[in-house]
């Protein structure tokens, strides 16, 4: 009678590769939190200094923006980044969904893997490629219609805009994908049509990602630099409520472009407009932080369970 012996070889090493597969993941997790601290201290460690000759309450409520006068109002930045997001989000939040819903609901499995991965190479494209195509490009096509500038606010939206329209449209049609095919065959069998299926069914099942998608892209939309460095220009102002369409016509700054432009000056390293940018880029941290949480609540808030 014989009997097999466990092969403890083997055993001992799958063991030690879990152990390492596991410590390298959590290397690489802990890495990450590490980066997010370091940054976080940065913006803090400068932004203190900034503060001490800055009082916040004059910077967060500042309606003037003029470094090389030290006068440090952020509210014509944050301005300014308003006008790029809202129009930006004009353009790709209802093309972004639309396309989700055609790619979701009507194209076939062929159509969809070409189309899917070719609307998401509109990710890959260097954001410079898309500021300089609205300087070169998009502002004379739109000045033969309105009266623009070089550098104005409405070229800058809808490159923005057509950058992120993947982001929206990729994490909603995932959305859209995961409702069950239970939910449409009911609304068949009730005569439902194709269209009132997909959008009386499939987008209140999938709200929740939808929401995500639109915050997600708002929240890159605020954090774009070299398209609006380049096409939207460099002049700090007020929103003007009373003129709405005019302040796409003008040259705006926005928060990331305020940044660029100090730290390509040749400001003293240690003087309060260099540490300007960082009272700025932790403004922007704190805004872009915020709209990543509401994303989640909204996430966890409207997420349907389907069993």
């Amino acid at each position: 009678m014989s009997t097999d012996a466990p092969d403890l070889t083997n055993d001992g090493a799958r063991s030690f590769r879990g152990i390492a597969f596991k410590t390298f993941f959590a290397v690489c997790a802990f890495l990450s939190i590490l980066t997010t601290l370091a940054i976080i201290g940065t913006l803090l460690y400068d932004a203190v200094d900034f503060f001490a000759a800055v009082p916040p309450l004059e910077f967060l409520t500042g309606t003037e923006w003029t470094p090389s006068n030290e006068v440090y109002g952020v509210w014509p930045l944050i301005s300014g980044t308003l006008i790029i997001t809202f129009g930006s989000a004009a353009i790709a939040l209802p093309i972004g969904l639309l396309t989700a819903i055609y790619l979701s609901e009507y194209a076939t499995e062929r159509r969809r893997a070409y189309l899917k991965p070719a609307l998401e190479v509109l990710a890959g494209v260097p954001t410079v490629v898309y500021g300089y195509f609205a300087l070169v490009y998009v502002t004379p096509v739109l000045d033969r219609i309105l009266p623009l500038g070089t550098f104005n606010a409405l070229s800058a939206s809808i490159m923005v805009g057509i950058m992120i329209i993947p982001m929206v449209s990729s994490i909603s049609e995932d959305a859209m994908s995961s409702v069950p095919d239970s939910l449409r065959q009911a609304s068949y069998g009730l005569g439902a049509t194709k269209f009132t299926v997909s959008t009386s069914v499939v987008v209140p099942a999938a709200l929740s990602g939808i929401l995500s998608s639109y915050i997600l892209a708002l929240s890159r939309a605020i954090g774009e630099t070299m398209i609006v460095a380049i096409a939207a220009g460099m002049t700090p102002r007020m929103i003007d409520l009373t003129d709405p369409g005019g302040m796409f016509l003008e040259s705006v700054q926005t928060m990331t472009a305020a940044m660029v432009q100090i730290g390509a000056s040749d400001v003293v390293g240690q003087s309060t407009e260099y540490k300007s940018l960082f009272a700025v880029g932790l403004t922007l941290f704190v805004i872009t932080f915020a709209m990543n949480l509401f994303s989640e609540w909204v996430s966890s808030r409207y997420r349907e369970v389907y069993r």
